[in-house]
């Protein structure tokens, strides 16, 4: 199997879009991830999954801590901004919460500190002990499949 076929089986996983966020030194970084997941209820831990060569992996190192913004689906611009599709220099307005960087108007706001880290092949798996969360009681989630943007289709019936 080659990385395109690997790339293209994962992409059929559904996932919701988040950008992971930290400060170090006077700088604010963030990066759009979907490789997120909670991990335990007790401590509360959440990880996610920075390549090696990702700008935030050093960061997030630096500074022993990270936020974690999951995005609305009216946040795409977001998304793209933080994964780099976008080449202008934009000035983001930053929440700031207990002097964590966060995206405003996400549906949620995980404020963690560094817990453990993975090396697994090329990325790192950082794992966020949850210090704090902020939950927006409205909206719709940000989704990711084949590769493209995707709205939640809530009308599914259960049998």
């Amino acid at each position: 199997m080659d990385g395109r076929t690997f790339r293209n089986a994962m992409g059929k996983f559904a996932t919701g879009v988040t950008v992971v966020t930290t400060k170090s030194g006077d700088d604010v970084h963030g990066m759009t991830a979907n490789a997120f997941m909670s991990v335990s209820m007790d401590p509360q831990l959440i990880c996610v999954s920075v390549g090696h060569n990702a700008t935030m992996h050093n960061k997030i190192k630096e500074s022993g801590k990270f936020a974690v913004s999951i995005l609305s689906d009216a946040q795409q611009d977001m998304s793209n901004y933080f994964a780099g599709q976008v080449k202008e220099k934009k000035d983001i307005p930053f929440e700031w919460i207990h002097e964590y960087p966060v995206i405003s108007d996400s549906l949620v706001n995980i404020m963690c500190t560094v817990y453990d880290a993975h090396p697994a092949g090329d990325h790192t798996l950082y794992i966020g002990e949850v210090q704090d969360i902020a939950v927006k009681d409205e909206g719709e989630p940000l989704t990711f499949f084949g590769g493209q943007y995707c709205r939640l289709n809530r009308e599914i019936e259960v049998e």
